[in-house]
């Protein structure tokens, strides 16, 4: 009985020459299937920046060079889903927002809500909060300088100025709780850290961005009209 390695040897080398020809290279067949394949640091800052809508330097900084170095490549990625990326090198964070092209001009087309709008759209006490929060770290940068140094404030010291607006509990307790809870919200929007052991906490640069000073100064004078219609000089 002829062996397999009869029939090998036989054929002259024939066989090992066609198996030769036939071996792939991964990198070779790499190219062939995606030549044109988004490389992994782009499809890395894309997928953080979708999944927290931000990257910032102080925590995350080799994606955030990423962003920076790559930009283009990752607005080109986030076209198609009418989104687009700002960077701020100054206060080292990155972000996302919808591009300009993403509402049309018609009715039909106004109304139409971005997903990433729906996702950041906040209450009026957290709106409330960034709005007392964005003041405290806009006095900061204009104190240390932009990007300089960590915005830090104590829930002691914003506790009166968010209750200026906010009818008090009576209970010094459920008020400081209140706060906290809106702060421990306000955290997946990245606007601040986790209130320390101080009970201090870090307002992060992503508050920069989140609104802009005329709609927060708005907003605080209407606060500001319900908390007089709501004293007990207007009441009696």
């Amino acid at each position: 009985m002829t062996s397999v390695f009869d029939r090998i040897a036989g054929n002259d080398g024939d066989d090992a020459e066609s198996e030769e020809e036939q071996v792939i290279d991964p990198e070779t067949d790499r190219e062939e299937v995606a030549p044109n394949a988004t490389p992994v640091e782009v499809k890395q800052v894309t997928q953080e920046l979708l999944k927290q809508g931000f990257i910032e330097e102080k925590t995350k900084s080799v994606l955030f060079r990423q962003a920076s170095i790559r930009r283009s490549e990752v607005l080109t990625a986030l076209e198609p889903l009418d989104l687009s990326m700002k960077l701020d090198e100054l206060r080292g964070v990155a972000f996302l927002i919808v591009d300009e092209g993403a509402y049309g001009n018609s009715e039909e087309e106004s109304a139409w809500s971005h997903p990433l709008v729906r996702r950041q759209r906040l209450t009026l006490e957290q709106s409330l909060l960034i709005a007392i929060l964005r003041q405290v770290f806009v006095l900061h940068e204009q104190e240390c300088g932009v990007g300089q140094s960590d915005a830090r404030v104590a829930v002691y010291d914003l506790l009166p100025q968010f209750l200026a607006y906010l009818e008090d509990s009576g209970s010094d307790q459920k008020n400081e709780s209140r706060l906290l809870n809106l702060l421990d919200q306000l955290k997946g929007h990245g606007v601040v850290a986790e209130v320390d052991s101080r009970q201090e906490v870090i307002i992060r640069p992503m508050i920069a961005h989140l609104a802009n000073p005329e709609s927060l100064s708005a907003l605080l004078k209407v606060f500001r009209e319900k908390a007089a219609k709501s004293s007990p000089e207007d009441q009696s």
